[in-house]
């Protein structure tokens, strides 16, 4: 990937690539990475700059994720590739009739009924005990400093924290209060450049910090989440809690172009992004602005996600296996479906959604994909008095109809879209990369591959490059930048096309690649967010 690293930005917004040799950590808020590398020159690894990370952005970017959320890494250590599954179940005693008794047909996007067992802290406990080289307590230290001592509000935080403050000032039905008491203390949003601190969050991860996060799951923090939850009617049990358990899963990958693609398997929806660049493979991509090359990309997209969301949920219950719905002879078959108008599938309707994403490296090899949402926004809504813990609505994507693969049931994983992404060549690391987004993310990941390998962008051109999304039927929106004359002739193909004026409809992505030669790292952050990269 030498020659990605010498490219010009043509998409250039604010910077080209970054370059380091001891370090780089890349993530939406500048704070948060920075924290990643303190903890690198404290003497941590990317593993442990990776949950510091993650730990200061349930503070400092509490709009998109939480300590109430679930998470997802893939881990480059000593040669090999590791996968974790942070996601946690659906409570036990739930049930589609247990729901609809409360009089709901669909799963709910807020209150208790979507939240699932959060997956974040054991999630940071199990990356640390196993390839970890600090302490937890270490690597959550300047989290909790900057809960307790607070920090200044960025721009684009500030505008997504507005929003959220307004919806739910509008929403009927659901008991906001300790959401407004935790995160509008002055009776609204905070803005651009006031300070806001929450000493509830920062005890809480002290406890999961002291207690290698058992607290939150056995001892006091679980009480609290349990009482909270009975008091409200929900269905989450302190046994929920406990029964949750971190699951180290074995990556899944295509070979595209000579390079490995990897992605975490079901119940994630990386799956998707590999089944689109299986398609894809099988054509000859040379030209990035062509409209050829965009019709091929949108509808390799619709039919992967056709699949996706037909047959994914946790893979124990999935009807066909990963190597079946990622076998060269099905990609053939759906590859042969493109033609030269814009077809119709049958898939559903994604929306958007709430998440962080990260890339660690470090000095002796080690890399880091890293990814926690809270699923739409700030989650459900729900905030556990006293502890600062916004919980996820995740479950809101379970299927109430009995006949669907991803229908609701008590202890299950459902169809998760927060999505970690690695690439490797001949078994050496080129780097970990990811774009956040709810159902964008695998459109992300596609198009991040496909601007590195196909088209020769270095990291930052890679994610300046104007994106598209796919949402359902014939529907492509494109961002503002997509070239009109292509957008045009894209109509003409019979593609739907809509432009849309906010940048963060598209996805927020980081980059680390990693020269195969020089050990020399180069990464790219999104200027569609506060992104920023910390590098040593």
């Amino acid at each position: 990937m030498e020659q990605i690293h010498q490219k010009f930005n043509p998409y250039a917004i604010a910077r080209e690539s970054i370059y380091a040799k001891k370090g780089m950590v890349a993530t939406s808020q500048p704070l948060a990475a920075e924290a990643g590398l303190e903890i690198l020159k404290k003497g941590g690894n990317a593993i442990d700059a990776a949950i510091a990370t993650a730990a200061c952005l349930t503070v400092v970017e509490p709009t998109s994720n939480g300590i109430g959320g679930d998470a997802f890494a893939l881990v480059w250590t000593k040669g090999e590739l590791h996968g974790l599954n942070g996601s946690g179940r659906s409570p036990e005693h739930i049930s589609i009739e247990a729901v609809k008794e409360k009089g709901y047909d669909t799963i709910p996007q807020f209150g208790w009924i979507p939240v699932t067992v959060p997956g974040v802290p054991k999630a940071w406990a199990e990356l640390s005990r196993r390839f970890g080289k600090l302490s937890l307590k270490e690597t959550l230290q300047p989290a909790i400093e900057y809960a307790r001592e607070g920090f200044p509000v960025s721009p684009i935080l500030a505008r997504f924290w507005k929003k959220a403050y307004q919806m739910y000032q509008k929403e009927e039905g659901y008991d906001f209060a300790a959401w407004f008491e935790t995160f509008a203390p002055d009776g609204r949003a905070p803005k651009v450049g006031e300070i806001w601190k929450s000493a509830d969050h920062a005890a809480t991860l002290e406890a999961i910090a002291e207690t290698d996060a058992a607290s939150f799951y056995e001892g006091e923090l679980a009480d609290k989440i349990a009482r909270a939850s009975e008091e409200a009617g929900g269905f989450l049990t302190k046994t929920d809690l406990e029964k949750h358990e971190t699951e180290w899963v074995t990556p899944i990958k295509v070979n595209y172009r000579g390079y490995d693609i990897w992605e975490i398997p079901p119940n994630g929806q990386g799956i998707i992004a590999l089944k689109a660049l299986n398609i894809l493979k099988g054509y000859s991509m040379t030209a990035k602005e062509s409209v050829d090359t965009y019709h091929k990309q949108m509808e390799a997209m619709k039919l992967a996600f056709e699949d996706g969301k037909r047959h994914i949920t946790e893979e124990i219950q999935m009807h066909y296996t990963t190597k079946q719905l990622l076998s060269e002879k099905y990609a053939a078959s759906r590859r042969a479906l493109i033609g030269e108008e814009a077809i119709l599938p049958n898939a559903g309707d994604p929306a958007g959604s709430g998440t962080v994403y990260l890339a660690t490296a470090d000095e002796e090899g080690n890399m880091v994909s890293f990814i926690q949402s809270n699923y739409k926004g700030f989650g459900s809504g729900v905030v556990i008095p006293g502890t600062g813990i916004a919980m996820q609505n995740r479950g809101w994507d379970f299927s109430m109809d009995e006949t669907h693969v991803n229908v609701l049931a008590g202890g299950k994983r459902t169809y998760h879209t927060i999505i970690p992404g690695f690439i490797t060549k001949d078994n050496d690391a080129i780097g970990p990369f990811g774009v956040m987004g709810g159902f964008m993310q695998p459109q992300g990941h596609v198009q991040v591959v496909m601007n590195t390998i196909d088209f020769g962008l270095h990291p930052q051109a890679a994610l300046d490059a104007p994106r598209w999304q796919w949402l359902k039927e014939k529907r492509i929106e494109v961002e503002h930048r997509f070239p009109y004359t292509i957008a045009q002739e894209l109509r003409q193909k019979g593609h739907d096309i809509h432009i849309q004026l906010e940048p963060n409809s598209f996805g927020r992505g980081q980059i680390i690649w990693r020269s195969p030669e020089t050990g020399v790292l180069s990464g790219g952050t999104e200027s569609r967010a506060d992104g920023h990269i910390a590098v040593w």
